[in-house]
């Protein structure tokens, strides 16, 4: 399961005497799911975003903050290493751009790193650049099994309205059409090139991306002046950006950039012929350059983007908060006694698991052992 949660902005940060219960909550939940299930069923639970937000509420976070994703994710970080068959790369602002120099970690893992920094360069630009909501990232890692599999978690914020947006990209392959589901959050405005149902409208801006560069300042100079021709028109500014909208058609349309920006855009993109938009993001297609393609796709050629801001609405991780209580008081303070006796039962339980399991193994070895003498 992949998709996207918006949560208020919240600032400050967590008591140390809490995030320490928190870091050891987490540690003793996710160790014993470890045990249990194993990293690939780990991968698998956190890419649900309302299980992650569950599994934050659970240690004591905030139940509708936007820093359960820095806190969550950088506990997360601390407390599973590659030894334990996840290793986890990224991080917040500058630290967001570190996973490549983070590689050097998974040599025993069944993927390259290449193909790590691919995928994780992919994720961020789809949620940038194909998919434009309002919301810049800010926040971006990703998580690998020891098998290969992969997910990646980024966060974005909108200044404007106060609220951030969470990420989950899983195992994906295809990061152009589809990789992003809506989870939980307010619908805004968003040019989405990732619906599923406008692979034209994605064909067309391929087919201009690959043309020449004078042809498509020339479409786009053909479109702004369709754009700027239509008197019902008016440009507005809406959820921090500013974009065209027809009173009457009820359509949603772009910020135009000028004709200098796009050209010098079309200057830093490589001299080749890209196969797919996937090689044209990595390739140096920008935000504001797509933007010009959509409306180039729409006005000149009749192939619109998609303007839906997916969402949807799964279980409530609420429920998760009554664990041990909420950093912010809600549904009441943490109950630090009642965490201390979650964390040591989970650990015993593992620990029990553990001497059951090797003592099960040592009895299943004697057995062999004992009918290997017998057909001596």
């Amino acid at each position: 399961m992949a998709g996207i949660a918006d949560l208020p902005l919240h600032y400050g940060h967590v008591p140390d005497y809490l995030l320490k219960t928190m870091k050891e909550m987490c540690d003793a939940i996710i160790h014993t799911m470890l045990y249990e299930y194993g990293e690939d069923k780990l991968l698998d639970r956190l890419s649900n975003p309302m299980w992650f937000q569950a599994l934050n509420n659970a240690i004591g976070m905030d139940w509708d903050s936007s820093g359960s994703t820095t806190v969550l994710l950088s506990i997360l970080k601390q407390i599973i290493k590659p030894k334990d068959g996840i290793a986890i790369f990224g991080g917040k602002g500058k630290a967001s751009l570190s996973v490549k120099d983070e590689l050097q970690h998974i040599s025993t893992f069944d993927i390259t790193p290449s193909k790590i920094y691919k995928y994780s360069l992919l994720s961020a630009k789809t949620d940038s650049v194909l998919l434009q909501d309002g919301y810049n990232l800010y926040i971006h890692y990703i998580l690998i099994s020891k098998s290969g599999r992969w997910l990646v978690v980024q966060q974005g914020m909108n200044p404007f309205t106060k609220y951030a947006r969470r990420y989950h990209l899983l195992d994906t392959e295809n990061f152009e059409c589809d990789s992003n589901s809506a989870i939980i959050g307010t619908t805004g405005k968003a040019i989405n090139l990732l619906d599923k149902n406008i692979d034209e409208t994605r064909k067309t801006i391929l087919e201009e991306v690959n043309t020449d560069k004078d042809k498509i300042l020339q479409d786009y100079t053909k479109a702004l002046n369709t754009l700027n021709g239509n008197s019902t028109l008016e440009l507005i500014e809406r959820t921090a950006a500013i974009s065209g909208f027809d009173r009457i058609k009820k359509i949603d349309y772009y910020r135009p950039i000028s004709i200098e920006k796009l050209k010098r855009n079309l200057n830093k993109i490589q001299n080749e012929t890209f196969p797919s938009l996937s090689s044209a993001l990595l390739g140096g297609l920008t935000a504001s350059t797509t933007r010009a393609m959509s409306l180039i796709a729409d006005l000149i050629y009749n192939e619109p983007p998609s303007f839906i801001d997916p969402v949807n609405y799964p279980y409530d991780p609420f429920k998760y908060a009554f664990t041990i209580g909420g950093k912010d008081s809600i549904p009441y303070s943490v109950n630090k006694k009642v965490a201390e006796e979650v964390i040591e039962t989970m650990k015993n339980m593992v620990i029990k698991s553990k001497i059951e399991d090797k003592n099960k193994k040592r009895s299943v070895y004697k057995i062999e052992k004992l009918y290997r003498l017998a057909n001596i």
